[in-house]
C-alpha cells in the first residue's frame, strides 16, 4: 500500500475525529458485551421538557446491579410528573414500567427477592425499595403496599444520576427488590408493572366474597387499567363482562381482551339511561360487581347505580388527588349495602402473581401485546409524552435499540 503525504494527512484527520467527544444526544449505547463509561438518562429538567443527558457509569457495588435497559412504559405517573410535577421531584429520571438485562453485579447478588437464581444476561425488573420497613415483605399479603416505599423512576436525583428506567443504564442498590423475568419476552416485561397494579386490585375485589366465576361485572373506563382488569377477569375464568367507555375503538379492543358486551356513555343521555343500558347488557340485571379505573370523580359517582343490591366495587382510579364525587350515601351505599374496597398499587406479593397471569393470559390467546400501540426511542422521550397526553394511543413505551 502507498502512503503518500496526501493519506497521511487524511488517516490523521480520521483518528482525531474518532478521538473527540461526541455529544451527548447523539451518544449511544455500547454493543451487547461492552460496558460503556457513561450511560444517556433522559432527564425531566422542568415541566413538559426532558434533557438527554449523560453521566458516567459509576463502579458497581458487591450488593448492586447495573442493568442494560431494553424498555420501560409510560405510565400515567410520569404523566402527571411532566404536566404539573405533583411531587415536587424536578429534576429527575422517570421511568418505573421498565427492564433490560443484567451486565454487571456485585459478588453478594446470588437470588432474586423470591429466591430465584441471578446471573449475568438475565432479564430483570425492580419492584421497591425498602425503607426499613419490617411490615414490607415478600410474603405478607396485606400490610403494606408499594406507597410506603421508594421506587426506582421516582427517585430525586443525585451523584449517582441512574436511578429511572428512562436511560440506557440503571443502577439497582442494595436493599433494592428485583426479580428474575427471563421466561418472559419483552412486552409482556415492560407490561409487568401495570399489570400489577390490576393484580393487587382483583386481590382486593376477592376479600368482599363477592367476586365469583359466575359473576356479573362491569369495568368502567378502557385506558390500559380498565383493559388489564378485563384480561385478568378472564383469566380468572369470569366471562361475563361488560365494559364502559366513550371511545368506540377502546370498547372494541375491550371484547378482545374479554368482555362480552360493551356499553358506549355518549349513546346514553344521562345516568338513569346509561344504566339502563348496563342492565340491558346482564339481560335485565345490575351487576354484581364493579371495578372503577377512570380516575374520574363523575365516573365514580356514577358506578353505584351499575350495581346490584349487596353488590361490590373496588375503586382504583384515583392514584392522585382527582377532586371529590358527589353520591348519596343513603341510596348509594347503604340501602344497597354495596361492599366497597380501595386500591392503589400493589404488594411484592401481586409482582410474584403477575408473572403467572402474564404466562396464562397468552395461553389463553389474549393479545396483550396490542397493548403497546406506540414504541419511541429514548431520544424522542418528549415526543412520547405528548403522545401519551394526547390520548391518541394506549401504552406507550420507550424502547431502547
Amino acid at each position: 500500500m502507498d502512503i503518500n503525504s496526501v493519506n497521511v494527512e487524511a488517516i490523521v484527520k480520521q483518528v482525531l475525529e474518532g478521538m473527540l467527544e461526541k455529544p451527548a444526544a447523539s451518544a449511544t449505547p455500547a454493543p451487547s458485551g461492552v460496558i460503556p463509561a457513561t450511560s444517556r438518562v433522559a432527564m425531566l429538567t422542568a415541566l413538559e421538557h426532558y434533557d438527554i443527558k449523560e453521566y458516567p457509569i459509576p463502579e458497581v457495588g458487591d450488593d448492586d446491579i447495573l442493568v442494560k435497559v431494553e424498555g420501560c412504559g409510560v405510565c400515567g405517573t410520569d404523566a402527571h410528573e411532566f404536566k404539573r410535577d405533583p411531587f415536587g421531584l424536578i429534576p429527575l429520571v422517570l421511568g418505573h414500567e421498565g427492564t433490560g438485562e443484567i451486565v454487571k453485579m456485585g459478588k453478594n447478588v446470588k437470588k432474586d427477592s423470591a429466591g430465584k437464581d441471578l446471573k449475568l444476561g438475565d432479564k430483570v425488573v425492580t419492584c421497591m425499595i425498602f425503607k426499613d420497613n419490617p411490615d414490607i415483605t415478600m410474603f405478607d399479603l396485606n400490610k403494606q403496599n408499594v406507597g410506603g416505599a421508594d421506587v426506582y423512576g421516582l427517585l430525586p436525583d443525585d451523584d449517582i444520576h441512574l436511578n429511572g428506567w428512562f436511560a440506557d443504564y440503571i443502577l439497582i442498590r442494595g436493599g433494592s427488590t428485583v426479580f428474575n423475568v427471563s421466561d418472559l419476552d419483552l412486552d409482556s416485561r415492560i407490561l409487568i408493572e401495570p399489570c400489577a397494579v390490576l393484580i393487587h386490585a382483583v386481590e382486593r375485589a376477592k376479600t368482599t366474597g363477592i367476586l365469583r366465576f359466575n359473576s356479573r361485572v362491569v369495568v368502567q373506563g378502557c385506558g390500559p387499567i380498565g383493559l388489564i382488569c378485563i384480561a385478568i377477569l378472564r383469566t380468572m375464568g369470569i366471562e361475563n363482562i361488560v365494559a364502559v367507555d366513550g371511545e368506540q375503538k377502546r370498547l372494541d379492543f375491550a371484547k378482545e381482551m374479554g368482555a362480552t358486551k360493551s356499553v358506549n356513555f355518549k349513546d346514553h343521555k344521562g345516568i338513569e339511561a346509561l344504566a339502563g343500558a348496563v342492565e340491558a347488557c346482564f339481560d335485565g340485571h345490575l351487576a354484581d360487581f364493579a371495578f372503577q379505573c377512570t380516575g374520574s370523580p363523575i365516573a365514580h359517582a356514577n358506578i353505584y347505580k351499575f350495581i346490584r343490591n349487596g353488590g361490590g366495587l373496588c375503586e382504583l382510579g384515583f392514584f392522585i388527588n382527582g377532586g371529590d364525587a358527589t353520591i348519596n350515601p343513603h341510596f348509594d351505599i347503604c340501602s344497597k349495602e354495596i361492599t366497597t374496597v380501595g386500591s392503589w398499587v400493589y404488594t411484592l406479593r401481586d409482582y410474584a402473581t403477575t408473572f403467572d397471569f402474564l404466562k396464562r393470559a397468552k395461553g389463553i390467546g389474549l393479545p396483550m401485546s396490542k397493548l403497546i400501540t406506540h414504541r419511541f426511542p429514548l431520544e424522542q422521550i418528549n415526543e412520547a409524552h405528548v403522545t401519551n397526553l394526547k390520548m391518541e394511543g394506549l401504552k406507550i413505551a420507550i424502547v431502547n435499540q
